[in-house]
């Protein structure tokens, strides 16, 4: 609260706007209501919903061909939710590098997956995540397919895949979902949609919903709408990283010093995003042109700054970006 009392303080200082101050009021308040949140959630870990959970029987064994960033990522993720026990995960690498790191995780490593690694996974496990790039994943699902069985659940993460195409070259009858996650559900803060296939159960769906929403939020989506998922929120992590390495940047040019500029650049992304999801007393989401002109007060540094941003046509830079990632997307199915 001091802190509040010394911005508020400097407000009346700067210009002594009762108007001013009132949003600075507002904001504050909405501030110490979501830093409080905030640092409750980092002392108690947050445990999945005990309706929607997978235990570690009921989910089987999971197998994941490819283990890269995004493969790691959601192995990571499962693990620290407490879905799931790394040795009932089973991972199908290529190099040496990769399968080192998988064996420092505590899973089981097999080969290559068209050099018999698919063969060997698919026998040990019931789900099998395919988080391979979108160009390997006909040879990936051509050695796959001769051990695929009727227990099997087959989860492609792979970006602009279609289901008609997964289930094509998959043995008649497979239970195929596509999932568009994102690389925070590292630390459990993922944003993911998902889409069931043609032969996907009702139990099918519970269970992929369960394993990705423990690493954050998941959503059911059509699949033309998977496209323009995979531009926002797929993508989306790469174009904060640049504004927020952008925004450190700047305060660097204005004197701050690198490590401090860096996390605070980084704390007011987090903040921002949190007001946006919590901020709203109802429990909706506040649109973010309400919480912006809460924030830019009359003739202010905040509205200088977004004067700079909308005559360098930020808002339709990162709108081109969302629907360029998505059009590629497209084009990879």
């Amino acid at each position: 609260m001091d802190a509040m009392h010394m911005l508020l303080k400097d407000v009346d200082q700067l210009n002594g706007d009762s108007d001013a101050r009132r949003k600075v009021e507002e904001m504050a308040t909405q501030m110490d209501i979501t830093m409080s949140a905030s640092a409750s959630r980092r002392t108690t870990r947050k445990k999945p919903n005990n309706s929607s959970r997978v235990s570690t029987s009921s989910a089987g064994r999971i197998g994941f061909i490819g283990a890269g960033q995004m493969g790691e990522a959601l192995i990571c993720g499962f693990v620290n939710a407490g879905m799931c026990t790394p040795d009932r995960i089973s991972v199908s690498v290529r190099s040496e590098e990769r399968s080192q790191r998988m064996l420092s995780l505590g899973v089981q490593v097999f080969g290559d997956a068209t050099l018999g690694g698919a063969a060997e996974l698919a026998e040990v496990v019931d789900t099998i995540f395919l988080s391979v790039k979108p160009q390997y994943l006909d040879r990936v699902i051509e050695s796959l397919k001769p051990h695929v069985k009727e227990r099997h659940l087959i989860v492609s993460i792979a970006a602009g895949v279609r289901l008609a195409s997964l289930e094509a070259n998959l043995p008649g009858g497979t239970r195929v979902i596509r999932v568009m996650p994102n690389t925070p559900c590292l630390i459990g803060q993922a944003a993911s949609a998902y889409v069931l296939g043609n032969n996907a159960t009702g139990e099918d769906a519970e269970k992929v919903f369960a394993l990705i929403s423990s690493c954050g939020l998941a959503v059911n989506v059509e699949e033309r709408m998977m496209d323009a998922v995979t531009g926002l929120s797929g993508s989306g992590p790469a174009y904060v990283f640049l504004f927020l390495e952008a925004m450190a940047d700047g305060a660097v040019a204005a004197g701050l010093p690198r490590e401090k500029a860096m996390v605070l650049a980084a704390q007011t992304v987090a903040g921002a995003a949190r007001m946006v999801l919590e901020s709203s007393s109802d429990g909706t989401l506040t649109h973010p042109a309400l919480l912006k002109d809460r924030v830019a007060s009359p003739a202010g540094t905040t509205i200088a700054g977004l004067t700079e941003l909308e005559s360098a046509g930020m808002r339709g830079i990162i709108m081109r970006a969302v629907k360029a990632a998505a059009k590629r997307s497209e084009d990879m199915g």
